[in-house]
């Protein structure tokens, strides 16, 4: 991390973290931040679901909620980037407090409740965004839909034509009953309506399906089967968690999903059961928990194609992707890999 990060981190640091986090977005889109531009190599480049990619090392979606700062975060390293979540209805989330730090813990519990500017909004953003970038967007539903299948539809139909992937967020848990569309017969229900959407749409953007780590052996077999049934091209595994297990300090008990170091085990856990239970013939992306190469290598051996940060950004900065690129580079080398692809999977049983 250079100088300059550790001293805007600081700065960061001493005020509100919801504050901070507007800052930041700020300070990017204002050419504040220095960029390392695209991180690539013959054994970084990734193929998933048919997107090319750079590198696979991602930005998870709750960063830039309405596609602020596009451009730069497009030249911040990142091999793709996750806009949203969108709901098709502008909202303002929870209340306030709503983000808080676990420093002891390197992590973050948030619960802002799908706050953002809504599809149209978004949409017009997109229609301006940089044509060399992998970019996706995090599908919500209202908090007070009485619908929320049909909110997945009318967000994609809005912003589809913009995107290179959309992704199904049936996972969160600050939106009420939100995680009961992981279930066998409301997901499918779900898919089927957003699959049509989507394969009405000119570019038909790549569909990923985004799940909680909090699931059973059960659930997560359901899910498994019905996303290789609607034949979906990949799953994001995982949001945040209900957990708090060996958390410190005073946020420890706050409502709202958990994020951050602590949620790295039980993410890959995920991971590498839905790569068993899908016979590795799915697209995954791992997310939970990654603060180093180490952490995103140890995803990809589980059965990850791809990953995404966002929380250790706090923590260690927006050069953190670079670096774990660039890191990801030398121990596919060191494990004589000339493409990073020949790792998926291999810590398998």
């Amino acid at each position: 991390m250079s100088l300059l990060e550790r001293a805007g981190l600081a700065v960061l640091r001493s005020v509100n973290p919801e504050t901070a986090h507007g800052l930041a977005l700020k300070a990017l889109s204002g050419g504040l931040v220095p960029l390392p531009d695209a991180i690539k190599s013959p054994c970084l480049a990734t193929s998933l679901a048919g997107l090319d990619l750079p590198n696979p090392v991602g930005l998870a979606a709750g960063f830039d909620k309405d596609g602020l700062a596009m451009a730069p975060l497009s030249r911040a390293g990142f091999g793709f980037i996750e806009l949203g979540a969108v709901t098709p209805k502008p909202q303002p989330g929870n209340p306030r407090p709503r983000l808080f730090r676990l420093p002891q813990d390197k992590a973050v519990i948030n619960r802002f409740g799908f706050n953002n500017s809504g599809a149209a909004a978004m949409a017009a953003r997109l229609k301006h965004r940089p044509k060399s970038a992998v970019i996706g967007l995090n599908l919500g539903a209202n908090k007070d839909s009485t619908d929320r299948a049909a909110d997945y539809a009318s967000v994609l139909s809005t912003c589809g034509a913009h995107l290179d992937f959309a992704t199904v967020n049936v996972s969160s848990p600050n939106t009420e009953a939100l995680r009961d569309l992981q279930g066998k017969a409301a997901l499918d229900a779900l898919l089927a309506q957003v699959i049509e959407t989507r394969n009405a749409l000119p570019n038909r953007p790549a569909l990923f399906l985004k799940i909680a780590p909090d699931l059973t052996k059960a659930e997560l077999a359901d899910i498994a089967e019905t996303a290789l049934a609607r034949q979906i091209d990949g799953i994001i595994a995982t949001n945040t968690t209900l957990d708090r297990d060996g958390l410190h300090g005073p946020h420890k008990n706050q409502r709202g999903g958990l994020s951050g170091a602590p949620l790295f085990r039980k993410s890959t856990q995920t991971l590498a059961d839905l790569y068993r239970l899908t016979d590795g013939k799915l697209p995954l992306i791992g997310v939970g928990g990654i603060s180093s190469a180490q952490d995103a290598y140890a995803k990809i051996k589980a059965g990850a194609t791809a990953v995404q940060l966002y929380t250790a950004l706090a923590y260690h900065g927006l050069g953190l992707a670079a670096q774990i690129a660039r890191e990801l580079d030398d121990l596919a080398a060191r494990d004589g890999h000339g493409s990073l692809a020949h790792a998926i999977g291999t810590d398998q049983p």
